[in-house]
């Protein structure tokens, strides 16, 4: 299927995306407060900034976009139909990134999880995913 917008309208569109604070985030961010958790953004000290990091547990939680990073199985990651190299190279880059950024928190003593956007959606759904995050550490 082609493209509804013009080249330059979906470059726009694109580029407005944001990297930081997303509505996904916002969203793990308020559930994570509600269990009782506290946490740090951002840390820019760790590879790859972690969206969420609990210091007390060692954990650091990646709120990642389903298109973004590619999740397998979702509807979301699909791939565009238009500017295929491009789109391809970009999304390969970011699952490349991310396992090294995983590697690399791991080899530095950090748990990791991953909370896609999809799972954001539906509070139940939310509450499991974290609650699966926190096992990793036994709380």
């Amino acid at each position: 299927m082609a493209d509804k917008l013009s080249p330059q309208r979906r470059s726009e569109v694109m580029s407005a995306v944001k990297g930081k604070n997303t509505t996904p985030e916002l969203r793990v961010r308020r559930v994570l407060h509600a269990m009782g958790y506290r946490f740090r953004l951002h840390r820019k000290d760790l590879p790859g900034k972690p969206d969420i990091v609990l210091p007390k547990y060692k954990l650091c939680i990646f709120v990642h976009g389903c298109f973004w990073h590619q999740h397998s199985g979702c509807k979301r990651a699909t791939m565009p139909a238009s500017n295929k190299a491009f789109w391809k190279k970009k999304l390969t880059g970011n699952f490349e990134r991310d396992k090294k950024n995983t590697a690399d928190l791991k080899s530095l003593g950090w748990q990791v999880c991953i909370i896609w956007e999809c799972e954001t959606k539906q509070q139940e759904v939310l509450e499991k995913a974290l609650s699966n995050c926190l096992a990793l550490k036994g709380y």
